[in-house]
């Protein structure tokens, strides 16, 4: 959490108050509430009303997948078609996929290049013979693994054409690139506190108040109805104060991630020549990455050793891949950019953030050819060859 933040939360912590009670700490804390609101709104350009606060990412993507899908059908039990790009997070796949188990949807994975970016002529051909069927279209602003930005304005525009509504996933974007919510176009996007200096536990779906939305849960019909539960407070402003000082340091913020990127990529690539950049060469096209990401794979080793060793040596990574029942998959963002299984599975994601550092970045280049060295030797002993 950012100093800000974090003392807005501790402020509000010591105060009662419920924010649907109607006594003079409930109105204080519902003024709070508020207040956060239309800080929120005016650092995304949305409109105050269209804010609702959520439990985190996942639950706004529930909200958004789920809700959207149940609003249209209920429209028009035709819309059935429910289409994401294939490298989003499991927060969208997995209750698109659930739809499709239980509620009689049918998910389009819209296909994308080796970059990671979704292929438009696919999402044009397929509103073109499809459009009445389609209840929305959700690509995410940019990428968990790879960093791709995507094409989020060009989506809006073929899908409006049909009338079909369009979410976003902003997780990763809001804080590190320009995000607006109503220059966009987009009907509902998602944003979490913790990607950007807030607290964890506390999100928003952004949602045009006359998008078909309902309710994923039930109880006192806080947030317009469609997200019941008492407001975390103390969450909602610091999450509110986050959000409003990574929109006003952004240019400052991203120049820094920009830099040290940058560093971390040319030391990669030195430090080990075979090592292959994923997503958007920051060379080349770098409005198309994100600042603070970075993700190679590297021929011959296990993301997993890569990981721990590197963990070890004092640089905590991410392999970008899911784990399920205890056993490593490859990543299915590599996996949808034609990237090799066995190429997959040598993957790391080097993330960087506002507590980063040149030191930091150093550190990791320093330690990065033994442990690379120690990964290979040991997938060959794995694979039976040494």
């Amino acid at each position: 959490m950012s100093a800000a933040a974090l003392a807005a939360f501790v402020e509000e912590s010591q105060r009662p108050g419920n924010a649907s009670s109607l006594h003079a700490a409930g109105r204080g804390a519902r003024r709070v509430v508020e207040e956060s609101r239309e800080s929120v709104a005016k650092a995304l350009g949305a409109r105050p009303s269209e804010v609702i606060f959520t439990g985190g990412g996942t639950e706004a993507d529930n909200l958004a997948i789920k809700g959207i899908f149940w609003g249209r059908r209920a429209q028009d039990l035709r819309r059935t078609r429910v289409l994401v790009s294939a490298v989003e997070h499991h927060a969208v796949l997995d209750p698109a996929f659930w739809l499709a188990g239980h509620e009689g949807a049918e998910i389009v994975l819209l296909p994308v290049d080796r970059e990671g970016r979704v292929d438009l002529d696919a999402l044009r051909a397929e509103l073109a013979a499809h459009a009445e069927e389609t209840a929305l279209v959700s690509v995410m602003w940019a990428n968990n693994e790879v960093g791709t930005v995507q094409p989020v304005r060009d989506v809006v525009r073929l899908a409006h054409q049909h009338g079909v509504p369009v979410h976003t996933d902003a997780v990763q974007a809001v804080g590190q690139v320009d995000v607006g919510f109503a220059a966009a176009g987009v009907d509902a996007l998602t944003l979490t506190g913790h990607k950007l200096g807030g607290p964890v536990g506390v999100g928003a779906l952004l949602a045009r108040r006359d998008l078909p939305l309902e309710a994923v849960q039930h109880g006192g019909g806080q947030e317009r109805g469609v997200r019941s539960g008492t407001l975390d407070v103390p969450a909602i402003r610091a999450f509110a104060v986050a959000v409003e000082q990574v929109v006003a340091e952004l240019g400052v913020r991203s120049a820094h991630l920009t830099m040290l990127r940058d560093v971390l990529v040319a030391g990669v690539r030195q430090a080990a020549p075979d090592a292959v950049l994923r997503g958007p060469d920051p060379a080349t096209e770098p409005a198309l990455r994100l600042p603070g990401n970075a993700h190679f794979t590297f021929p011959g080793a296990e993301g997993d050793s890569l990981l721990y060793l590197l963990d070890s040596a004092g640089v905590q990574a991410s392999t970008g891949s899911a784990c399920q029942a205890g056993v490593p998959q490859p990543s299915h963002v590599l996996l949808a950019m034609g990237v090799p299984e066995a190429e997959a599975r040598g993957a790391l994601r080097f993330s960087l953030g506002a507590t980063s550092t040149p030191d930091d970045v150093a550190a990791l280049l320093a330690a990065l050819p033994a442990v690379v060295a120690r990964a290979q030797a040991a997938g060959l002993v794995t694979k039976g060859i040494a």
